[in-house]
This record gives C-alpha cells, sequence and structure tokens, in this order.
C-alpha cells in the first residue's frame, strides 16, 4: 500500500469565515497558521501548500490579555543607523488592528517560500462585512 502525497493539482481549497470578535490575538493566530498550512486536512504533507482561504471579520475587536497592551512592543527596522521604529501592542491595534493579526500569523508560519505563499490566503477585514461572497465561504468553528 502506497501513501498518498498531495499535490498542488489535487487539493481542493475552501474559504473560511472566522468572526475575530473578542478572541484573543495569540490564540485565534494559531489557528488560522494551522488552517492555512492545511494541518486539518487529511491530505496534509509538509512540503506542499494543503491550506485554505481563511478570510477574518470584526478584526478591530480583537484583544490582548494580560499585561500585553501596556508591554508588548511591535519592533521594524528602516535598514539605515538609528531607523529602529517601535509601537506599543494597544496603539497598534487602535490604528491598524489588521497588522496585528497579520504579524502573529506570519510568524507561525515557516519561514521559507512556502510560508509566503500560505500567508496569502490570509484576508483580514475590520468590519463585520468582506468582498468574498461570490466564492461562498463557510464559517470555521473552532
Amino acid at each position: 500500500m502506497l501513501t498518498e502525497s498531495a499535490k498542488s493539482e489535487n487539493i481542493q481549497r475552501r474559504w473560511l469565515v472566522v468572526d475575530a470578535a473578542g478572541q484573543p490575538v495569540g490564540r485565534l493566530a494559531s489557528r488560522i497558521a494551522s488552517v492555512l498550512k492545511g494541518k486539518h486536512n487529511p491530505m496534509y504533507t509538509t512540503h506542499a501548500d494543503a491550506g485554505d482561504f481563511v478570510v477574518v471579520i470584526n478584526v478591530d475587536k480583537l484583544k490582548f490579555t494580560g499585561t500585553k497592551p501596556e508591554t508588548k512592543f511591535y519592533y521594524r527596522h528602516s535598514g539605515y543607523p538609528g531607523g529602529v521604529r517601535t509601537d506599543r501592542a494597544k496603539d497598534l491595534l487602535a490604528q491598524n488592528p489588521e497588522r496585528v493579526l497579520e504579524i502573529a500569523v506570519k510568524g507561525m508560519l515557516p519561514k521559507t517560500s512556502l510560508g509566503r505563499k500560505m500567508a496569502t490566503k490570509l484576508k483580514v477585514y475590520r468590519g463585520g462585512t468582506h468582498p468574498h461572497t461570490a466564492q461562498k465561504p463557510e464559517p470555521f468553528t473552532y
């Protein structure tokens, strides 16, 4: 008996909708990363992208637990000497909540070209609506 390996032409991708209202950032990100990798599929293979598309709505209602809003910082660098920019978690969550979830999910994906391909299947929106109704997304229950 041979073990079947997932190939990109054999994978049927679904569209899933996740409501982020009131969810902690890290727990939600780990579930989303698992779906983007395809670990919920029986055809999961480490070297192939077997994941589904994930549409996240109500990202503006995400929350941090504990003292993370005050003590967690997001860093980025311009590439020039002294070019470090820092943002406090509560400020970034207020200004750009989509970026907070994208950073959390990308950090849980592989740091390879396959991981970058998986990250493109994540669609994040602030409000309760999204433009992907034509794809007939199903609600995702975790």
